[in-house]
């Protein structure tokens, strides 16, 4: 058996060395690499649509612009259903202020029940947090002000990029192709395919998803005679996003949001127990079924790379944790030496044996 004229440790020290440049870098230039990743994914989603519309005799220009202008005119209408939302809750804030002010009060005296601390010492505490929230307004103010323009930017320059991506994909592919000329050129193709595929699954799936998730969410907020239902229903379904983490906040604040809201204590907790339950049916149905196996990384993984994705990123970061992740499964299942990687990597289920993918050229980029 061949031996590898590298010792583990160096090797070891060479990936270890590359995830650290690669992860200082898309934290330094995340202004300019966050836009070209999703603008990447926009581009995987369309293609099979530009596809179908050149093979019927479409330009290439409108093959390209007809289904990115419907893409804009839909994510334009989800925006402004959620600003719409955000207003009409903006404007209750000062009666919302009234009510806030009754359950501290009310969660002030059961403290005091309870601990034998008095009011008093408590708005001690409560009066010290104000202040520190006060001194770090500006920087509050200061990152509001860069998501807004982040947002701007993100509106010009995906539709952009995802034009130029897929009018230039047989250029970009063969690029990819010739830069590897030693042997490798069937394993870039491969892994060209398997990439193009995840994203194509995962986006059309967690859309799918997304929808089924604030239907059920609406739904059962409606029911209730939940106040602000279609806004905390969009807003825990857009939280879900992120794997794990979101759904916990989500409870958090539609729980909150609920109980200064509603003069039902218990309705609070009704929103509570309803996104229990549209969790449990997501996870236990919507996700295999929907998504299915497209995306075989483990729980432990998942987590880091969502965490590891919300440091660097923020949250467009913990969004493209899952497809960086899973295309990068797809590298190491088709290059020897990061093979180990790739089984660390999977859920166990199939080990070092690459995903169960389209192998045809003809389904690649381009």
């Amino acid at each position: 058996m061949p031996t590898s004229p590298h010792p583990f440790y160096q090797k070891l020290s060479y990936y270890l060395i590359s995830i650290t440049l690669i992860c200082v870098g898309i934290s330094y230039g995340r202004e300019v690499i966050l836009p070209v990743l999703f603008s990447i994914l926009m581009a995987a989603l369309l293609l099979p649509v530009t596809k179908f519309l050149g093979r019927k005799g479409l330009g290439r220009v409108l093959s390209i612009g007809l289904p990115l202008f419907v893409t804009i005119v839909l994510c334009g209408g989800i925006m402004y259903l959620i600003s719409t939302q955000v207003i009409n809750f903006l404007d209750d804030v000062p009666m919302l202020r009234e009510r806030v002010n009754e359950v501290m009060l009310s969660f002030q005296k059961w403290v005091r029940t309870n601990t034998n601390m008095k009011i008093w010492q408590q708005n001690i505490y409560i009066n010290q947090t104000l202040d520190n929230l006060k001194e770090s307004a500006p920087q509050i103010a200061s990152s509001t002000f860069g998501s807004i323009t982040d947002i701007l930017s993100y509106a010009i320059l995906l539709p952009m990029y995802s034009f130029l991506i897929l009018y230039y994909r047989t250029l970009i592919k063969r690029f990819l192709i010739d830069i590897f000329k030693n042997g490798s050129e069937q394993s870039v193709t491969a892994i060209l395919i398997g990439s193009t595929t995840i994203a194509q699954r995962y986006i059309t799936g967690l859309v799918i998803e997304t929808g089924i998730v604030f239907g059920l969410n609406a739904l059962g907020f409606i029911v209730l005679g939940i106040k602000y239902a279609i806004f905390l229903a969009l807003l825990a379904a857009l939280l879900n996003l992120i794997p794990y983490l979101g759904m916990l906040v989500a409870n958090v604040i539609c729980m909150f949001v609920t109980l200064i809201s509603s003069p039902v204590t218990s309705d609070a907790l009704w929103v509570g127990a309803i996104l229990g339950v549209v969790q449990f049916i997501d996870n236990n149905f919507g996700m295999p079924l929907i998504v299915g196996n497209t995306v075989r990384i483990n729980s432990l993984v998942t987590i880091l790379g969502v965490i590891v994705g919300g440091a660097l990123c923020g949250f467009p970061g913990m969004f493209l944790a899952i497809p960086a992740l899973a295309i990068s499964k797809v590298i190491c299942d088709h290059v020897d030496g990061l093979k180990p990687w790739g089984d660390l990597m999977g859920d166990g289920t199939t080990p070092g044996k690459p995903q169960d993918l389209p192998t045809n050229p003809k389904d690649a980029a381009g």
